[in-house]
């Protein structure tokens, strides 16, 4: 829901409370994508009620996702 609200994120990278940087703003396309190769995922759209969806690891559909990049994807 977060994503439907915000334009803009900022990212934090490192370890929380030990060594942690934050990220100057960015859009939200480049600052998700960020956040969720860190967490090694990606999302997909379902094709049936067009809600984002979690890829389960080593499942078919992120292995094509894989193939052509994407962790996140915005609505147009």
């Amino acid at each position: 829901m977060g994503t439907y609200l915000a334009d803009r994120v900022i990212v934090y990278e490192g370890k929380p409370s030990i060594d942690c940087v934050a990220n100057s703003p960015q859009s939200l396309l480049t600052g998700m994508h960020l956040f969720l190769s860190h967490l090694d995922i990606r999302l997909r759209k379902d094709p049936t009620n067009l809600l984002p969806r979690i890829n389960k690891p080593e499942s078919f559909d992120d292995w094509v996702q894989k193939s052509f990049g994407p962790h996140y994807y915005v609505d147009d």
